[in-house]
């Protein structure tokens, strides 16, 4: 039961049938009405602005129309035990006692509670990570990862259809170093040849030795001794080997993909010229020239004439260049390409979680889907910000074997999955995160994926004590609990629940999730830790039996811990 959708809808039907006695006089739309969580500060359990929406065409203050509704409500509603009315006109209403006990069972027989029944169902590609297929996943792809993971489990909970797509960026500059770096390792091994280690332009990293060994052993077929004759397949072969590591670091991290997308057959299958055309035809694009960044000097800068997007017709603030001085496209141009082609797959809603360093890059690709679709945010980009780890109160060191960076692995060997995903979470993604690997290690407050995982578990153990299933339905169709204001103050936080699913879905934002949960899990231990001062408060009598309403609360809560830990992909362990 989604209180607030339900108490919406109930307004609105109270308010219409006003109108139709002349008692009201409504706008066009409704839609301005709103029924939400009050203010700590206020009484009452669901707060409404409908008479500030109303205010004006009645030409009523908000608070003397909020009288005559908060009047209209009390005659048509019996679950309505008290309401109250603040400043600047909000109508409070809190429920009876008795509101609760159904609130409760419904929420236990509804095997997604929280998901949004109403409102169009989408078709979504969410295209996340994206990183080139040189090596590993470091920790500054991690966060990305996720959020991206999290918000596809969180679409497809609210009844989306959802793609989860890779971009593998095979072509081009980084991929030709890519592999001479690999062949070099090749010929390190076969022929005792040093490696150049300060060449620039090469990965040094070892897991390198790794992936040419891997090469030797599956292709003894292939000469080795000259690069120019083996370079195509050895590119082939080494992105190969270099997306399994990835892939099994994505795993690792409780993350699968539905579709790998090629930037190498994006420029194969001729789509940067037919997106070209299509732009050309739209008049987007013009033969022109680009002033000196801001910043560089202008004697420095060689103006020449080039291929542009006129991306500041739609408020970037330059046009953007799709060809380079020798005539080949621009990173740009094929990515403009490869979004033209998730057009053409008839999805809904674009989504790209970006790394921190491409946010300038957000204006110009979403101008051109813009252009391309017609649409005005068609593409949504969400930006990942940096992540700082820390541990012993200092910056971690950095993976010798891997190269400059910690990679995924360094960080799951650290702490796991459950721990790496709950705590980049804990922030809104447009924010920098502390990782501090001392404090995930905590069995304590502090430490907010133990203290959810806590509350499962303690919950589990009650069940377990007392011969019950957790992951069995309750079978209740008595209603008649009596439950005090502890345990209700709990059901308004689950009551929240489908709110919190609302809000995190419409801003992208599954930090939300987390942060409720916590909540959740805060409440509870409350309540658990009043039992040792209030026997009222225990769940198990002394003959180890229980109360079908103590399990009905306790199911309840975990319930909802349960599922809002799955859309994180956060496992619930039964002991800890």
């Amino acid at each position: 039961m989604n209180i607030f959708e339900n108490y919406l809808l109930k307004i609105e039907k109270i308010i219409k049938s006003a109108h139709k006695d002349n008692l009201l006089e409504l706008p066009d739309s409704l839609s301005g009405i709103n029924v939400d969580i009050p203010p700590a500060k206020f009484t009452g359990d669901i707060s409404t602005n409908v008479a500030m929406v109303l205010s004006k065409i009645n030409k009523k203050t908000p608070l003397e129309l909020a009288k005559q509704i908060a009047d209209l409500i009390k005659d048509n509603d019996n679950n309505i035990d008290e309401i109250s009315i603040e400043k600047p006109g909000f109508i409070n209403l809190k429920f009876k006692n008795e509101f609760w006990n159904g609130f409760i069972l419904d929420v236990l027989n509804n095997s997604s509670y929280g998901s949004s029944t109403s409102g169009k169902k989408n078709t979504y590609l969410v295209e996340f990570v994206s990183a080139n297929p040189t090596g590993p996943l470091h920790v500054g792809h991690s966060r990305g990862a996720i959020l991206g993971d999290v918000i596809s489990n969180l679409l497809s909970f609210n009844g989306h259809k959802v793609t989860k797509e890779y971009y593998v960026n095979d072509y081009g500059n980084q991929i030709s170093h890519f592999t001479k770096s690999v062949y070099l390792r090749i010929k390190e091994i076969l022929y005792d040849e040093t490696f150049p280690i300060d060449d620039k332009e090469l990965y040094p990293g070892d897991y390198l030795i790794d992936i040419a060994k891997k090469i030797i052993s599956k292709n003894k077929d292939l000469d080795f001794k000259n690069f120019e004759s083996v370079s195509e397949k050895l590119k082939k072969l080494s992105i190969q080997e270099s997306l399994k590591l990835i892939k099994i670091n994505l795993e690792n991290l409780g993350i699968k993909h539905d579709n790998f997308a090629s930037e190498t057959d994006v420029i194969n299958n001729n789509e940067v010229d037919e997106v070209i055309k299509n732009l050309k035809e739209k008049k987007y694009i013009y033969e022109g020239k680009i002033k000196a960044p801001e910043g560089e000097s202008n004697e420095n800068w060689v103006e020449r004439e080039q291929l542009l997007f006129k991306s500041t017709d739609f408020g970037d603030d330059k046009d953007r260049a799709l060809q380079k001085e020798d005539k080949s496209w621009t990173y740009f141009a094929s990515d403009v390409a490869y979004h033209n082609t998730k057009l053409k797959r008839n999805f809904n809603i674009l989504i790209n979680i970006l790394g921190a360093d491409h946010a300038g890059y957000i204006k110009r690709i979403t101008s051109v889907v813009e252009a391309l679709s017609g649409e005005k945010n068609k593409l949504i980009c969400k930006v990942s910000q940096l992540v700082k780890l820390i541990k012993d109160k200092k910056p971690f060191k950095m993976s010798k074997r891997k190269g400059d960076y910690i990679t995924i692995e360094d960080l799951i060997n650290e702490v796991g999955k459950d721990a790496t995903r709950f705590i980049m979470l804990s922030r809104s993604s447009d924010a920098e995160i502390d990782f501090d690997f001392d404090k995930v290690k905590e069995k304590s407050k502090e430490n907010p994926i133990y203290y959810v995982q806590y509350a499962y578990a303690r919950i589990s153990s009650v069940f377990r004590n007392t011969k019950n299933d957790i992951n069995n339905n309750l079978e209740t169709k008595n209603s008649d609990f009596n439950f005090g204001n502890e345990e209700i103050k709990l059901f308004k936080k689950i009551s929240e629940w489908p709110k919190c699913v609302e809000v995190s879905s419409e801003k992208l934002e599954p930090h939300r999730i987390s942060v409720y949960l916590y909540d959740l899990a805060s409440e509870f231990h409350s309540y658990w830790n009043m039992g040792k001062e209030d026997v009222s408060k225990r769940f198990i009598h002394q003959d180890n039996t229980i109360q079908i309403e103590k399990l009905v609360f306790l199911k309840s809560i975990a319930n909802t811990l349960k599922t809002g830990m799955n859309i994180l992909g956060v496992d619930t362990p039964e002991k800890m």
